[in-house]
Order: structure tokens, then sequence, then C-alpha cells
């Protein structure tokens, strides 16, 4: 097991955060022969799901299948893991001290923060104990498991609008039952009623399931309305709390989903020696892009020392 004892003093790299991003960036870096640590808490925000999908050449393999392998893989060019939680990142390009919660610390050279992000889920009863399952929010990760069922959208955003009509192409039992009112205007309900989504103006009490499986919403006025898939518009909201004393902090995303921390195409931040790559800073990313985000931006860290050691030898 890896522990701070046994690792250089300075290295040239830690990744926080040991998701998909974190490992395609760390083996990028351990294959260019780089000295590198992933700092990972173990809360990965789809380890409720089944499977992971749309991942070419590993559909459906599950969620810590995928992390066991690229653990494996990063072990197998000298990368190191720690399983810890990064309470602060200080310091500046060259020398960054990351702070850990159990009072150790590790310094290195350059950082890439791949922390993802966390779902702020709709605050219904039901809503998170069928996380991942019965409640889903991506056509794209979930939306063939769910195809031909009756799916209802929980409209609580005005992503719900789009939501219904992307999951209208998978089936053509979609409701949209607008549980927050104003998320939807006239436009958007002509829209919803010529792609074939039913509209309903109710607030929803609950969710209501048996044997595990959803059974149909619960609505305020007591009426079940029966469904067997629930989409929600989740808030996101990358984690980086542990950057503040970098003056590193998140910003609302344009789409209005949530808030996320800027990069620019190669994980550049605005702080000099600091990357971020996947959810926390692309909050619609699945795995595969989450995944090449990282590759990217440990390739760009590599060639940044790279630079930085021919300006040093030829000064």
């Amino acid at each position: 097991m890896t522990t701070t004892a046994t690792l250089p003093d300075l290295l040239d790299s830690v990744v926080i955060g040991g998701g998909a991003a974190g490992l395609a960036g760390a083996i990028t870096l351990a294959r260019s022969r780089r000295s590198v640590l992933v700092v990972d808490s173990g809360a990965p925000r789809n380890a409720p799901a089944d499977g992971v999908h749309a991942l070419l050449g590993h559909e459906g393999i599950a969620p810590a299948e995928l992390l066991a392998r690229g653990r494996a893989e990063l072990a197998g060019y000298g990368g190191r893991l720690l399983e810890a939680q990064v309470s602060a990142v200080s310091g500046s390009e060259g020398d960054f001290t990351v702070a850990l919660a159990d009072g150790r610390s590790v310094r290195a050279r350059r950082v890439l923060v791949t922390t993802g992000l966390l779902d702020e889920l709709p605050d219904v009863p039901g809503v998170a104990e069928q996380w991942g399952h019965g409640v889903v929010h991506c056509p794209y990760c979930h939306g063939w498991e769910v195809r031909d069922r009756t799916i209802a959208v929980l409209g609580t955003s005005p992503n719900s609008v789009h939501q219904a009509l992307l999951f209208s192409q998978l089936s053509d039992r979609v409701t949209l039952v607008v549980h927050v009112a104003d998320v939807v205007n006239d436009e958007q309900r002509a829209q919803l009623a010529a792609s074939g989504v039913e509209v309903l103006d109710a607030r929803v009490a609950a969710l209501e399931s048996a044997d595990g499986e959803i059974t149909g919403m619960r609505l305020a006025d007591g009426a079940l309305r029966p469904c067997e898939v629930v989409v929600v518009a989740t808030r996101m909201v990358a984690r980086t709390g542990f950057l503040a004393p970098l003056g590193l902090l998140p910003v609302a995303h344009p789409s209005g989903m949530g808030e996320h921390l800027q990069a620019d195409t190669t994980g550049r931040t605005a702080v000099p020696g600091v990357w971020a790559a996947g959810n926390v800073a692309d909050l619609s990313a699945q795995v595969g892009a989450a995944a090449a985000a990282g590759t990217m931006a440990g390739a760009q860290i590599n060639a940044d020392l790279v630079m930085e050691r021919a300006r040093t030898a030829l000064a």
C-alpha cells in the first residue's frame, strides 16, 4: 500500500481524484516516466449505477471493475495511489503542498484536479433511494435500459423540458410532471405536445416503490401517477473546496445546471501549474469523454514539465 513515507519529497504530479479522468491522466504521466500519485477518497459519482454505458470496448462494465482495471494499469507503469481525502492545496507552480484530512501532506510540481461533482437531488421522498436505478438523469447513460417504459420527468428546472424531449426518442410514454411552476413556457408546451410528451401540472409528494421498483408518483392531491422510471434534473456542483487556498473557485455553468471549475481545452486552469479534467470541469462529460480529457491533461502536464526542463538547461 502506498504511504506518504515511501514517496519522493517532490513528485512530478499529484492527481486529486481517482475516477476515469484521474486514472487516465495519471497513466499518461506514468507512461512518460513521471513520478505521479493519485489521491482518491473512494466516493465515485457513478457508484450507484449498475454499469457504464457508451464506453467503447467496455459496454456495461461495472463502475468498480472499470476503476480496478485502471488502478492495475497505473501500478503497472509505476504510478502510485493513496486512498485519502484532500483537505487543501497551497503553494505555487513548481512546489504545491497537498494537505490530507488525516494531517499528512505531499508536495508536487504540478496538480491535476479530477474530483468530479456532486449531484444535488430534488427534495422529494423516494428520489435518493432510487437514484441510479429507477431514478435517472441522462438519456445517453441510461436511455437504452429504460426504452419503451413508462417514464415520468420530474419538472424542477428548465433543463427538465430538454430531458423530456430527449427521452421521448426512447419511449412513446413520457410525461413531464411540472413539479415547480414556470419551468416550462407556452412555446415549450407546444414542442412537447408535438413530440408526444404529455404535460401534467402537479406537485409531487413522493415516489412510491414495491419490491425495489418504482410504481409511480404520489401527487400532492393524493392521486397516484403510475410510472416505471423517473427522470430528474440534478444540480451538479464541482467538488473543489480544497482549492480555496489557491483562490481557484467554481463558477456557474453557462447551461444553468450547476457549478464547474473553468479550464481551457487542454485542462489548464487560471492558476499556473493546476489542471482540471472530467466532470469537475465539464458537467456533461460521460466516462469516455472524462477519460479523454484526463489523457489530454496528463500529456499537457508532461509537456509543460519538459519545456520547463529545457528552459532551465538553457539558462
